[in-house]
């Protein structure tokens, strides 16, 4: 199968993209990377009439600090978040799961904003912009608005993205001198989907903790953020009983899927297992 014929533009600014889909009807997709929706157009999941390349965009990519917040640009290469220096310092969470976002070829094309469109339950970085609390800001012909994280994910595929609308930019809080994080995930082989991974990030006052965002992916119909287990945690000192009653809240703050080859029982194990190794970097981590 291959992808039905299609109008190709390569606008030079996001009000023109924003124009060009409007004078399609609503009949075209914008693409970056098109790590995502190259296979959909081949596999005709998705056929629009019309392809609005931002890709070339300026003012859509870039990294920056914006008073307390690291800007990261839509069409910012997910490479790029690897390689960051500013990243690594400001958002060191994104600098650790970079490494396992698919394979070095994928990371090279795949674009930051395009990530999070996706809504990709799997995806590590949307699940680590849940966990660090971002903010999504959103451009539309009505105007920009911003879009907290939590209420960003709807469901399965499924984001606050209206018709027509683009992201522009992803706002992430910049970690402090008291910013402890840890990423890990389980997977059959580097660079498949994982089993489950999850991403930590917390605030320290002393020995205990002020704030935390925990959250999940492939545990759920979207990234799945912990809060029932961050509630337990918040105000404590990892003790080994808290990190006990942290893993049993799992079993309510998840919704793996489940098959054949990994039962549900199965994910919530893995999950309750991961989250202890990652509190245990936490208290290691000066």
């Amino acid at each position: 199968m291959k992808a039905r014929a299609f109008e190709y533009v390569r606008p030079q600014s996001v009000e023109e993209a924003l124009r060009a889909f409007g004078d399609a009807d609503g009949d075209a997709a914008y693409i970056a990377g098109g790590q995502s929706l190259v296979p959909a157009l081949a596999l005709r999941l998705q056929a629009p009439a019309l392809l609005i390349d931002i890709a070339r965009i300026e003012e859509l990519h870039g990294l920056a600090v914006v008073g307390d917040r690291l800007r990261i640009g839509a069409t910012t290469r997910h490479f790029e978040i690897l390689n960051s220096e500013l990243v690594a310092e400001h958002a060191p969470l994104l600098s650790k799961a970079a490494p396992f976002v698919a394979h070095p070829a994928i990371r090279n094309k795949g674009t930051f904003g395009g990530s999070l469109a996706l809504a990709d339950p799997a995806s590590e970085f949307p699940t680590m912009a849940l966990a660090l609390d971002a903010e999504v800001e959103i451009a539309s012909f009505a105007g920009d608005r911003r879009v907290a994280i939590a209420d960003f994910f709807l469901g399965l595929y499924e984001t606050a993205l209206q018709s027509g609308e683009m992201i522009r930019a992803v706002h992430i809080p910049v970690a402090t001198a008291k910013t402890r994080y840890a990423f890990d995930e389980l997977a059959r082989r580097r660079g498949d989907y994982a089993l489950v991974g999850a991403g930590v990030n917390a605030e320290y006052d002393g020995d205990r903790i002020e704030r935390i965002g925990i959250a999940f992916l492939s545990a759920g119909p979207t990234p799945m953020r912990a809060r029932r287990a961050e509630a337990i945690l918040t105000g404590s000192r990892l003790t080994l009983e808290i990190i006990r009653e942290a893993q049993e809240a799992l079993d309510v703050d998840l919704d793996p899927p489940g098959d054949e080859h990994t039962p549900v029982e199965m994910r919530l194990h893995l999950a309750r297992v991961l989250l202890g190794r990652l509190l245990g970097r936490l208290e290691a981590r000066p």
